[in-house]
């Protein structure tokens, strides 16, 4: 982590891997945060106060900033230095951690507004027909870029190649730089995605956003925190489930992508399920071979899926930040055993290959890029 912390101006933060993702990245920053907190506070809350800097004027947090833009991911994104997309808000979750060890109000209150403003723009701007599903404009919004959940909205084959899917979602940034990144509008004319394990994180966001709003004496705005979060809970329940489990679902009509991803274990995250749906899910999916239990957890992809590449991207492989996830909500359910085999694979993922971008679930081979500051999720996995 240590090579990996930047500075510019009075702002410090972390990039994920020198040498592949020498920018700042939203949801990387709140996983950086929270393992910045274990060794130093100061640093941790700097992280998070370097990427609510960039926040746009209608609460959009964006998901990269190029505190010094090279020739890496050099995207016209309509903006000079940061995107016009956002990413999962782990940010709630990463904040109430910091705050959880050294109980610093002022730090929540440097920040609420900020937060605030962030948590009112995604259940006001996407969620355009109110139906409380978040939706996101572009898979990269989902942190799984290429993930096979979004091939069917994205007209694309199970088996395509990297660059295919790269090209078409830069299409989709240059369609939607044209209607300048209006979310309902460009969800309603090009990408509208409800994704799982995204609106997972907003309820675990708004249960946090809760807990922050309480602490600092905002009763009324708590109450419009925990209010949403159930209306999600019961949308998610509506118009997601089906065969034991959550799938995201696009377009305008909210049809399912029955894609066995590791997104059907992201609502343990947020106790979406009940103990008996929990436990059938663990037999019928978690521990099926053929599925989600093979020599390294946790693929982000079934074997059984047509898909399913262990060395494709977010298509297969194991990374360290889904691990995470699915940790903490198997310990959500008690499933002590269960989430310390996600961290024992993790560990022996870390002894195996290092710290990298990714790991083949079959052979523990570490893929993509190096240095990758993920492998340190696992000092929270406790």
């Amino acid at each position: 982590m240590i090579k990996n912390r930047r500075t510019f101006n009075e702002f410090q933060y972390t990039v994920p891997s020198p040498s592949s993702y020498p920018y700042q990245w939203f949801w990387d920053s709140c996983f950086h945060a929270i393992i910045l907190s274990y060794f130093n506070m100061e640093d941790a809350k700097k992280e998070i106060l370097s990427v609510v800097s960039k926040q746009f004027e209608n609460g959009l947090i964006p998901h990269m900033i190029y505190w010094e833009r090279g020739e890496l991911i050099n995207i016209d994104w309509g903006k000079q230095d940061t995107s016009t997309i956002t990413q999962p808000p782990v940010i709630g979750h990463a904040v109430w951690h910091i705050f959880s060890k050294d109980q610093d109000k002022r730090f929540l209150e440097s920040l609420y507004l900020s937060l605030k403003k962030f948590t009112n723009y995604l259940l006001s701007q996407r969620d355009p027909r109110g139906h409380n599903l978040i939706g996101i404009i572009n898979p990269d919004e989902s942190g799984e870029d290429d993930s096979p959940r979004f091939d069917i909205p994205l007209e694309l084959d199970p088996k395509h190649t990297k660059e295919v899917n790269f090209n078409r979602r830069l299409h989709l940034v240059k369609q939607n730089l044209v209607c300048n990144f209006d979310a309902p509008f460009c969800m309603k004319n090009f990408f509208w995605v409800k994704d799982v394990p995204f609106n997972v994180i907003m309820i675990d966001h708004l249960s946090y956003m809760t807990k922050i709003a309480l602490e600092i004496g905002m009763h009324e705005d708590a109450n419009h925190f925990l209010y949403h979060a159930d209306l999600i809970k019961d949308a998610m329940r509506k118009l997601m489930f089906e065969d034991g489990v959550f799938y995201s679902t696009y377009g305008q009509d909210y049809k399912k992508i029955k894609v066995l991803s590791w997104a059907i274990l992201a609502p343990l995250f947020a106790n979406l399920y009940t103990k008996q749906e929990a436990e059938t899910l663990i037999e019928k999916h978690f521990l099926n071979e053929d599925e989600f239990n093979l020599k390294y957890v946790v693929p982000t992809v079934a074997k059984s899926e047509a898909s399913f590449d262990p060395k494709g991207f977010w298509r297969g492989p194991v990374w360290m930040a889904i691990n995470w996830f699915v940790y903490k909500g198997l310990a959500n359910y008690g499933l002590v055993e269960l989430a310390e085999k996600v961290k024992q694979s993790s560990i022996q993922l870390l002894e195996h290959s290092g710290f990298r971008e990714n790991y083949n679930p079959l052979t523990g081979e570490g893929g993509g890029a190096e240095e990758f500051t993920w492998g340190g999720l696992i000092i929270d996995m406790n």
